[in-house]
């Protein structure tokens, strides 16, 4: 496995590769991270993977600069999954100059996140277009973890024509049924006890819904309730079309259930898709 700092060091790299599958990523690495990795492997050609905590999707007085910087620990599971190059420039590397051009992220991005994190997509898209630019890849892999930001990278992919194959890697979990998220490392032992009402809440209105329950603003509301009830500070809890995210009409299918909520300094976010 190589190591690369630079983007003109990357290029060099590539340049013979006759295909190329990108995993992007913000380090802080666990098994979910290393099951998209797996994934692009299975896909043949060169896997490349980035470290780069990116200031841009990140709000003011966020949580940037607390973010867990862990390089070492993160290249010995990258090599440990069959990583052949990782790209972890520094944010000179990135952001040469005051970044003035941004990628406008498309209208899927307004909602659910868009709407509790203003900007936070347009920094999103504006790496990712860079990356596919210094990478060039054939295939790029997004963990449906976070579920709005595939669908944001899937639009921004159809629109802009760079070429990329979008592939999504399904959410991998604790034994209790928690999403694995770099940012479960910020919860207390209580909290992390805690942390898997989120995904009771949003399992059960999967399956009431997939019984035939048809309310779907009563089951946000009940779910809701109950995380305040248990103390959290509940953003959304948002029964959806899953291409889209539009809010569905009767009988409609093919949706998703998606939730954030803070447990107490530490936002989560979940989602499961029904039927």
């Amino acid at each position: 496995m190589q190591v690369v700092r630079t983007i003109p060091d990357l290029r060099l790299r590539l340049q013979d590769e006759a295909s190329i599958a990108l995993v992007p990523t913000m380090g802080n690495l666990h098994a979910g991270h290393v099951s998209l990795v797996e994934l692009a492997r299975v896909r043949g050609g060169c896997v490349v993977a980035t470290i780069f905590v990116n200031r841009l999707q990140f709000a003011a007085g966020g949580d940037f600069d607390r973010y867990p910087r862990t390089l070492d620990r993160d290249l010995g599971m990258l090599e440990g999954a069959g990583t052949d190059v990782v790209f972890a420039p520094d944010e000179n590397e990135m952001y040469p100059e005051p970044q003035e051009i941004f990628v406008t992220p498309p209208k899927v991005a307004e909602m659910l996140e868009g709407e509790y994190r203003p900007g936070h997509f347009q920094g999103v898209t504006t790496v990712v277009a860079k990356l596919f630019n210094a990478v060039r890849p054939h295939i790029a892999v997004f963990g449906k973890k976070d579920y709005q930001q595939l669908q944001v990278i899937q639009a921004m992919e159809r629109q802009l024509a760079f070429g990329v194959r979008i592939i999504a890697g399904e959410t991998m979990r604790e034994a209790d049924g928690l999403a694995m998220s770099s940012r479960n490392n910020y919860l207390s032992p209580a909290d992390r006890a805690e942390a898997v009402r989120l995904n009771r809440n949003l399992r059960r209105v999967k399956e009431a819904i997939e019984k035939g329950a048809n309310d779907h603003g009563a089951l946000e509301k009940e779910a809701m309730a109950d995380l305040t009830k248990a103390g959290w500070k509940p953003d959304y809890i948002a029964v959806r079309v899953r291409q889209g995210l539009g809010v569905p009409s009767a009988g409609q299918r093919d949706l998703v259930v998606l939730g954030a909520a803070a447990l107490g300094k530490t936002r989560l976010i979940d989602n499961l898709e029904i039927g």
